[in-house]
C-alpha cells in the first residue's frame, strides 16, 4: 500500500520578494546549520511569531462600488491558514515582509481592537452600517484562540446592536454561537463561509492550515441550525482544479443549511501572480500551463484584472460558463431564493466619549 503524501505544512513554496516596495529578497544563508532542528542538511520548520501591533483607529473603510460594505475591522495582519491564492498576500510587502512565507507565519495582532472600536462607536458623528469581519484576513486564524480579539471585537458590536457580516473558513466561529444567534434573531448578523474544494487532497495543498471542507460544512449546519442566516463562499473558483465542484459545492451548502452562496474566479494581484505560478509547478506541474491559459481568458488576457466588477466576477466565454453553471445548480438547491438585509436602527452607542470600557 503506497505512502499517503505529506500534508503541506505552508501555502507558499518561496519567500518572494517584492519590486513595489524595493522589498529585498529572503535568501539562506547557512545560520539555520547550527539549529539543533536542522536534521539531515535541512531547515528547521518555519516557525510562526506574532508581532503586537497599536493602531491608532480599528475600523477601515472603502469606497469601493463592486463590495457590499463600506467598513470592516481586521484583528490581525498575515494569515497562518497559508491559502496560497490569498489577495490580501500583498499587503504584507507595506511592512518590508514577503507576501509568500512570511504573509502566513510572520502575523500581526490588534490586541486593542475591542477598545478602539467602542470609541470610534461613540463618536456624535457615527453612522452605523454592517460591519464586515474577515475581509482581509481571517479572523479565526488559529492564534485567535489565544488572543481572542475578534471575540472581544463581537461582544462590542453585540452590546450596542451593531450589524455584522463575518467571513471566514474557519468552524472556530461556532465558537461564538452564543453572541451570534441572539444578534441573528434581531436582524443583526450573518456568517459566510468560505470553501474552495470538497476534496481533501486539494484543500490540503491549497489552504494547507485551514480547517478540512468536512469541518467547515459542519460548522455552516450548526451555525443554520443556530438561527444565523449562513452564506457559503465558494471562493476562489480555480479553473482546471476545483471549477468542476461548482454544482457538488452547492448542494453541499443547501444540504448544510446555508441559505445563500456566491462564488468569484480566482485572483492573482500583484506578488500573488508568481507565488501561485510557482505553487502550480510544485503541486500541479502537469496542467500548470493550462490553468493559467483559462484565467488569462478569465482576466483580459492577464493574470490579474483590477477593474471594478470585472475583477470579482471575469470576463469572457469562460466566466459566463460559470455563471451560468453555478446559477442553475442555485436554483435546483433553493439558495439565493430572497434577499437578507440587516438591521440598522437597533444600534445604542456606548455611554460617553471613551466608551463603556472607560
Amino acid at each position: 500500500m503506497p505512502k499517503p503524501t505529506p500534508r503541506p505544512v505552508r501555502g507558499a513554496t518561496l519567500n518572494a520578494e517584492s519590486r513595489r516596495f524595493n522589498l529585498p529578497q529572503v535568501a539562506a544563508d547557512g545560520d539555520w546549520l547550527d539549529d539543533r532542528e536542522a536534521i539531515d542538511g535541512a531547515p528547521p520548520s518555519l516557525r510562526t511569531t506574532v508581532t503586537v501591533e497599536r493602531p491608532k483607529t480599528i475600523i477601515s473603510r472603502n469606497t469601493s462600488p463592486d463590495v457590499p460594505f463600506d467598513r470592516s475591522i481586521n484583528p490581525y495582519r498575515g494569515c497562518e491558514h497559508g491559502c496560497i491564492y490569498c489577495f490580501a498576500r500583498p499587503s504584507h510587502a507595506f511592512h518590508d515582509l514577503s507576501p509568500g512565507l512570511d504573509f502566513e507565519s510572520r502575523l500581526f495582532v490588534k490586541p486593542h481592537a475591542a477598545a478602539l472600536l467602542l470609541v470610534e462607536l461613540a463618536k456624535p458623528g457615527y453612522v452605523v452600517r454592517p460591519m464586515a469581519l474577515g475581509t482581509n484576513t481571517d479572523p479565526y486564524q488559529p492564534i485567535e484562540r489565544e488572543w481572542g480579539v475578534t471575540r472581544a471585537v463581537l461582544e462590542v458590536l453585540a452590546d450596542t446592536n451593531h450589524p455584522l457580516t463575518i467571513t471566514t473558513k474557519s468552524d472556530r466561529v461556532v465558537r461564538d454561537i452564543e453572541l451570534l444567534a441572539p444578534m441573528a434573531a434581531k436582524g443583526l448578523a450573518t456568517v459566510c463561509m468560505s470553501i474552495t474544494s470538497l476534496d481533501p487532497r486539494i484543500a490540503a495543498t491549497v489552504e494547507p492550515r485551514a480547517p478540512t471542507p468536512t469541518r467547515r460544512l459542519a460548522a455552516v449546519r450548526r451555525l443554520s441550525e443556530a438561527g444565523i442566516p449562513t452564506y457559503v463562499s465558494i471562493a476562489p473558483v480555480i479553473p482546471a482544479i476545483t471549477d468542476h465542484e461548482i454544482e457538488h459545492l452547492v448542494e453541499q451548502a443547501a444540504a448544510a443549511g446555508a441559505r445563500h452562496a456566491f462564488f468569484i474566479p480566482v485572483r492573482l494581484p500583484h506578488e500573488v501572480a508568481p507565488l501561485f505560478r510557482a505553487w502550480l509547478d510544485e503541486h500541479f506541474p502537469d496542467r500548470a500551463a493550462k490553468v493559467m491559459a483559462t484565467i488569462q481568458s478569465l482576466r483580459k488576457g492577464r493574470d490579474n484584472d483590477p477593474s471594478f466588477f470585472t475583477r470579482m466576477q471575469g470576463s469572457g466565454p469562460w466566466a459566463d460558463l460559470l455563471r451560468t453553471r453555478f446559477h442553475i445548480a442555485c436554483r435546483r438547491h433553493g439558495l439565493n431564493q430572497t434577499r437578507l438585509t440587516l438591521r440598522t436602527d437597533l444600534f445604542r452607542p456606548p455611554a460617553g466619549p471613551q466608551g463603556e470600557l472607560f
